[in-house]
């Protein structure tokens, strides 16, 4: 053990293979035999043992059953339910800030520069998530604050939801649902037909996995495809354009699968959308904030473009009420990735980092700055 009051480096980020050896070392550090008597104090210990808080955000579709299975453990702070601010919310609960070291949390509410400086022990950050751009990494960063992702691979999982959003959008199955659930014996047949998707040209901004995953399926299709990234990939065969107004204006179909950042924000405006023409379609699956919203209703309402289909919005899990009343656009709640399969790996990883992370407190040895 340290000398108390050193001060401790902690890495911004660290992986779930990390947490697994500091377990390792947890285990190692105790004896392997105990008397009865130590057994049975370590057992009055668990069934007495004060419950670890733990501030939720979000919250991730993982919490519910996380939560039942894991009420021994924490004490679940739902900060997602309500609408005080965290330090009202806090006080009300009778919580002091700085007993919370660790915060469970997803996209759809921001761990701001604010929250974190309110807590003043906070060391770990955990996220389902596979992006942190609703996370002020800078200031983790200065606070030597630990953020892990628990997310899954899932780009296969959403390259087959963008599949599936763009042949509701093209094929109007959605609509046409709406429409045969209100038919009647006297109504007309005045649903607009749908279009095939062989022979599409799609621009893909974004050629990480899942913007491969989705060209690999939609080459089967027929499509032909092209993609913007920040570098030409040297053994992509897809036509590069550095322009997305360009890629545009040569698609037919435009699915926005990059990550968000201060570069890529707004990256499809409305240039952009008038370049992809009044035919066109966009479908995205990488974060609400690459496409200017505001925008995208205009244009959608003016029939500027032809339709969309979108997993995530600007400014979750608020949903302009003018793409509610589009039957040619499409909406799925930020759910690509959320398979059952995908839940339970998630939550097991999750458990996993957090029992890592309150039993490694037992034996961390602090690192003395140079």
């Amino acid at each position: 053990m340290g000398k108390c009051g050193a001060k401790v480096k902690f890495n911004s980020s660290l992986s779930l293979t990390t947490f697994r050896q500091i377990r390792s070392t947890i285990q190692y550090h105790f004896p392997q035999a105990q008397s009865s008597k130590a057994m049975a104090d370590k057992h009055t210990d668990n069934d007495t043992k004060e419950l670890q808080p733990l501030l939720v955000f979000g919250p991730p579709l993982l919490f519910p059953n996380f939560e039942a299975q894991n009420l021994h453990n924490y004490h679940f702070l739902k900060a997602f339910s309500s609408k005080l601010p965290l330090h009202q919310f806090l006080a009300k609960h009778n919580v002091e800030p700085s007993s919370i070291q660790a915060i469970l949390c997803n996209p759809f509410q921001k761990v701001s520069a604010e929250v974190i400086r309110l807590l003043p022990s906070l060391s770990i950050i955990v996220t389902t998530s596979a992006g942190t751009d609703h996370i002020d990494l800078a200031e983790c960063s200065h606070r030597g604050i630990q953020v892990v992702s628990a997310a899954v691979d899932h780009a296969e999982d959403v390259a087959d939801m963008t599949v599936g959003l763009l042949i509701d959008i093209m094929w109007k199955i959605s609509a046409a649902d709406r429409f045969v659930r209100k038919w009647g014996h006297s109504m007309p047949l005045n649903l607009s037909f749908g279009s095939k998707l062989e022979g599409k040209r799609v621009g893909i901004v974004g050629l990480g996995k899942i913007g491969g995953e989705v060209a690999k399926r939609l080459e089967v299709f027929g499509c032909t495809i092209m993609y913007n990234s920040r570098n030409q990939k040297p053994f992509v065969s897809y036509p590069f354009y550095s322009n997305v107004v360009e890629l545009a204006a040569n698609s037919d179909i435009f699915v926005v699968s990059c990550s968000l950042n201060e570069k890529t924000r707004h990256i499809v405006n409305r240039e952009v959308m008038l370049a992809l023409g009044k035919d066109g379609i966009i479908v995205n699956i990488g974060r609400g904030a690459l496409i200017d919203e505001k925008e995208l209703v205009r244009c959608l309402m003016e029939g500027e473009i032809g339709g969309a289909g979108l997993d995530v919005f600007e400014n979750e899990p608020n949903v302009p009420k003018e793409l509610l009343q589009l039957d040619n656009v499409v909406l799925s709640p930020h759910a690509a990735s959320m398979t059952s399969n995908a839940l339970d790996i998630m939550r097991e990883r999750v458990s996993e980092c957090l029992e890592a992370f309150f039993s490694s407190k037992l034996v961390r040895t602090p690192v003395l700055d140079d």
